[in-house]
C-alpha cells in the first residue's frame, strides 16, 4: 500500500503541496470516489487513481532509448543548457535520469529510466561493460594507432586505459573509424586520440552493452525499450 499522494507524486501529477491542493478542490478519484485526505492508502496496481477524470496509472521502472543530438546535456537539470529529459515528452515518472553521459557535443544511444540498480550494473569499473563509438577523425588513422589502442593509452590518469578496439573505416585527412571501450572516462575517447596526435570532430554512440541504437529513431526520438532489450541489458 501507498499513500496517495506520494503515489501521484511519484507519477508527476505535483509536488506534495500541489497534489493536496487538488485534493482539497474534490479533483482526485480513487475507484471513482472523491478523495479528501492525502493520506489515504491505494494500492498503486489494483486501484483506479483519476486526476480531473484522468486515469493515472502507476509505473515503477521506465526505459527508455534516446538519439541523443548534440547541444543537450546528459543530465536531470541544468541552468544553461536543455537536458535529454526535455526530450521525453511522454514520461510517466518524475525520478527518470540518463545513465552514464554523452558530451553536449556528441550524439548518439543514450539510455534514460529511474532503475538504480541496473544503471549501476552499467556504469560498474568492474563489469567492464562495453560502449561502441562511431567517430570522424581529423588525421590519417593508422595500423599504429589500432596497436595503440589495443595496449592502452596514456590519457594523463594514474593508469594507462583498457584495452580498446579500433576499427579504421576510411583513412583519410577526415578519417571514420568504430571504437569499442570497457570503460567511461571524462572525454575519454576524444582524449585517446589526442594521445596519437588526432583530433575528433564527430562522435556518436553505437551501442552500450547489448543495447543498440534503432536506426530508426531520427535525432531527437526516443521509444521504450522492448521487454527483450530490458532483459538484455539485465542479463536475463
Amino acid at each position: 500500500m501507498m499513500r496517495l499522494d506520494k503515489y501521484l507524486a511519484d507519477m508527476g501529477m505535483g509536488t506534495r503541496s500541489e497534489i493536496k491542493e487538488k485534493i482539497k478542490k474534490g479533483q482526485i478519484r480513487v475507484n471513482e470516489e472523491i478523495i479528501k485526505k492525502p493520506e489515504t492508502k491505494v494500492e498503486p496496481f489494483t486501484d483506479k487513481i483519476s486526476v480531473q477524470g484522468k486515469t493515472v496509472g502507476y509505473v515503477t521502472y521506465e526505459y527508455y532509448m534516446l538519439n541523443k543530438p548534440s547541444g543537450y546535456v546528459s543530465a536531470t537539470t541544468d541552468s544553461k543548457y536543455p537536458t535529454v529529459l526535455d526530450l521525453i515528452s511522454d514520461k510517466k515518472r518524475k525520478d527518470l535520469f540518463p545513465v552514464g553521459r554523452l558530451d553536449i557535443d556528441t550524439e548518439g544511444l543514450l539510455l534514460i529510466t529511474n532503475d538504480g540498480a541496473l544503471s549501476h550494473q552499467l556504469l560498474s569499473p568492474k563489469k567492464h561493460v562495453k560502449k561502441t563509438y562511431f567517430a570522424k577523425i581529423e588525421g590519417y588513422v593508422t595500423k599504429e594507432d589500432v596497436l595503440k589502442f589495443k595496449e592502452g593509452l596514456a590519457i594523463g590518469e594514474e593508469k594507462l586505459t583498457l584495452p580498446a578496439e579500433l576499427l579504421i573505416l576510411k583513412s583519410d585527412a577526415i578519417s571514420e573509424i568504430k571504437v569499442t571501450i570497457v570503460e567511461g572516462k571524462f572525454h575519454q575517447i576524444k582524449r585517446m586520440f589526442e594521445a596519437v596526435d588526432k583530433k575528433v570532430l564527430f562522435l556518436k554512440r553505437l551501442s552500450m552493452g547489448s543495447l543498440i541504437l534503432d536506426e530508426e529513431l531520427a535525432l531527437g526520438e526516443y521509444r521504450p525499450l522492448t521487454e527483450q532489450e530490458i532483459r538484455g541489458l539485465k542479463g536475463n
